[in-house]
C-alpha cells in the first residue's frame, strides 16, 4: 500500500485519504461508485450520477507541520515505552478531510482521515484535486483512470514513494 497526492492504493483498491479501518470514515473509488465508508456514510454514489468530486480541509505541509509530527511521534513514542504495557495515547485519531460529492439531487460530504502526518504538499494537492476531477468526465476516462491507479497498486512494492515521484505519477494519471 501507498500514498500518491490525496490518495491511499492498497493493492487494487483507491481511496481518497487513508484507507479506514474498523467503523472509521472513509471514500473509496470503484469503477462503479464513490462509496462512503464507516459509521454515519455508509452510501454509494453512482458514477453516473456524480457531476464532480471536491476535497477540503486538506492540511498543507509546512516547517512548523512537519516539527509537530515528529514531536507527537517522539512523545507518544516516549509515553508508551514509559507506561507497562502501553497507554493507548499513541493511537490518536488523524485529523478528518471532507469529500463533496456533487449529484443531481445535492452536493453529499463525506469524511475520510488524513494520511499524510505533516500534511500534503501543495503540488500533491493540486494535482490530485485535478484528477478527482478529471474522474467526473465521463465513463472511458473514470475507467482507464482507475484501472491505471489500481495497477499500479498492485504491481507496487516498498510503501510510499518519494514527493517527486508521487506528483509524476499524478501528472501521468492525469494524461
Amino acid at each position: 500500500m501507498a500514498m500518491v497526492g490525496l490518495f491511499w492504493i492498497a493493492e487494487g483498491d483507491v481511496y481518497v485519504g487513508a484507507k479506514p479501518s474498523g467503523h472509521g470514515p472513509g471514500v473509496r473509488l470503484t469503477p462503479e461508485a464513490v462509496v462512503g465508508l464507516g459509521d454515519g456514510q455508509s452510501r454509494l454514489h453512482l458514477w453516473e450520477d456524480v457531476r464532480d468530486l471536491t476535497v477540503s480541509d486538506v492540511p498543507v505541509r509546512t516547517l512548523m507541520r512537519q516539527v509537530e509530527a515528529v514531536k507527537d511521534l517522539a512523545i507518544g513514542t516516549v509515553l508508551e515505552l514509559a507506561m507497562a504495557g502501553g497507554t493507548g495515547l499513541g493511537g490518536e485519531v488523524p485529523p478528518l478531510m471532507r469529500v463533496g460529492v456533487e449529484s443531481p439531487d445535492g452536493v453529499h460530504e463525506l469524511a475520510a482521515y488524513v494520511a499524510a502526518a505533516a500534511g500534503y504538499s501543495q503540488n500533491e494537492t493540486e494535482l490530485s484535486r485535478a484528477l478527482l476531477s478529471r474522474l467526473t468526465e465521463g465513463q472511458a476516462t473514470l475507467e482507464t483512470t482507475l484501472a491505471t491507479m489500481a495497477r499500479w497498486g498492485r504491481t507496487h512494492e516498498g510503501g510510499t514513494p518519494r514527493r517527486s515521484e508521487r506528483e509524476e505519477l499524478l501528472r501521468e494519471w492525469l494524461g
